[in-house]
C-alpha cells in the first residue's frame, strides 16, 4: 500500500452531515484530491489503469476526488476521506483473474441422461397401444 500523504489536498468546508448546532460553525466536511497526473507513486500503466476504471470520480484536470462528512470532526472525516482514496486505488489496481471454465463431471453427464431416458419411457407409457 502506496502513501499518498504527502501528494494530496486537503480542504474543509461546512457539512450538512451530523453535529447539532456545530454544523453551522465549524468546517467538518473535509475532501482530499490527489492529482494522478502529477503522482510519482504511480507507474504510468498504474495511471492510465485509475483514469478508466475511476473515471467517474476524476475531473477534468486529472484530480481524484473523495468527500467524507458523515463523522462529526474534521479530524475523524479527514482520516476516513483518505482511507476510502486508499480503498478506490487500491481496488482499481486490483487485476482480476480470469475464470477457469470448470468441466462438467462425467457422473452427472450420466445421471442427466438416464433421467432423461426414464422421462422418455414414462411418456411412451402414457400412448394408446398400437393395433
Amino acid at each position: 500500500m502506496k502513501d499518498f500523504t504527502n501528494e494530496l489536498s486537503i480542504s474543509a468546508s461546512r457539512s450538512s452531515g451530523p453535529g447539532g448546532q456545530n454544523v453551522n460553525k465549524v468546517n467538518t466536511k473535509v475532501e482530499v484530491r490527489l492529482n494522478i497526473e502529477d503522482s510519482n507513486l504511480l507507474s504510468d500503466e498504474e495511471k492510465i489503469l485509475l483514469f478508466e476504471k475511476l473515471a467517474n470520480k476524476i475531473n477534468k484536470l486529472g484530480e481524484l476526488i473523495v468527500v467524507s462528512q458523515s463523522e462529526r470532526t474534521q479530524l475523524q472525516n479527514k482520516e476516513k476521506a483518505i482511507e476510502k482514496l486508499n480503498l478506490l486505488i487500491a481496488n482499481a489496481l486490483k487485476v482480476e483473474k480470469k475464470r477457469k471454465k470448470s468441466k462438467i463431471p462425467k457422473s452427472v453427464k450420466e445421471k442427466r441422461l438416464k433421467d432423461k431416458k426414464l422421462k422418455s419411457k414414462k411418456k411412451d407409457k402414457r400412448k394408446p397401444p398400437e393395433l
